[in-house]
Order: C-alpha cells, then sequence, then structure tokens
C-alpha cells in the first residue's frame, strides 16, 4: 500500500543555506560587504560579548555627570566596534592608504559613514529593532 506523501519527493532536494550575506555599499561606491547571518550560536556568542559594555554603558547613561555621559558614548562606540568585528567577513571595492580594509583598518582609519552602514546592517541581521540598533 502506497501512502500519499511529499517526503519521497523532498527527499532528493537539498538546500544551501549561506551563512553569509554580500551587500553593495550605499555610501562608497564600488564597494561592497560580506557580513555574517545570524544562528542561534552565534547570537548566543554575540550576546555575551554585548552583555557587559551594554551594562556598563547604562549605568554611565543614568550618572549626572559630563564623564558619565562621555563614558557611555564611548561605550556605544565600543559596541558598535564590536559588532563590526564579530559581523564583518570581509570587505571588498576599498582600499585604506593603499592596502585592502579590514574590519580592524576600517575602524581606525575608514570612512565612518560605511562603519556605520556596516554595524547597521549585522544589527538587522541580529533582528535588532530600530531603537536597539541606535544603542
Amino acid at each position: 500500500m502506497k501512502f500519499l506523501s511529499h517526503l519521497d519527493d523532498d527527499a532528493s532536494r537539498t538546500v544551501n543555506y549561506e551563512s553569509t550575506i554580500t551587500i553593495t555599499s550605499c555610501v562608497v561606491a564600488g564597494a561592497a560587504f560580506t557580513i555574517q547571518r545570524i544562528s542561534l550560536g552565534r547570537r548566543m556568542q554575540l550576546a555575551r560579548r554585548v552583555l557587559e559594555l551594554s551594562r556598563q554603558m547604562e549605568f554611565r547613561e543614568a550618572g549626572a555627570g559630563v564623564e558619565d555621559k562621555i563614558q557611555a558614548n564611548i561605550l556605544s562606540f565600543e559596541i558598535d566596534r564590536l559588532y563590526l568585528q564579530w559581523g564583518l567577513v570581509t570587505l571588498g571595492g576599498l582600499t585604506i592608504d593603499g592596502v585592502d580594509a579590514t574590519a580592524e583598518s576600517l575602524a581606525e582609519k575608514g570612512p565612518e559613514d560605511l562603519v556605520r552602514e556596516i554595524v547597521d546592517a549585522v544589527k538587522q541581521q541580529c533582528g535588532l529593532s530600530e531603537g536597539e540598533r541606535k544603542n
């Protein structure tokens, strides 16, 4: 007796999941960057790394002094740098001082608009809301 099932049909198909995504830059003509897609393991890894910095930032933001506000701003930049280093796989179409750009050189000497674009794309892959992406 043969049962009506699509399982036999599905067994012959293989799905290839790409763990990265390549995006053409809107802010630097000719540049394209590849970032990691989120997965359970990657989400846990990133969350662990961001958690401590986020706590420190929130504590500083609650402070009344100018130094607290400056420290909170620095921590916000450190979190963005963490997203950049964690998420950026490759960056093509851009050299910095004649050398192919990397996450490190981009953070140190590259165009800030491109850094922001990449960080926003990584945060979007992580499923963060607009408000969460601003932090």
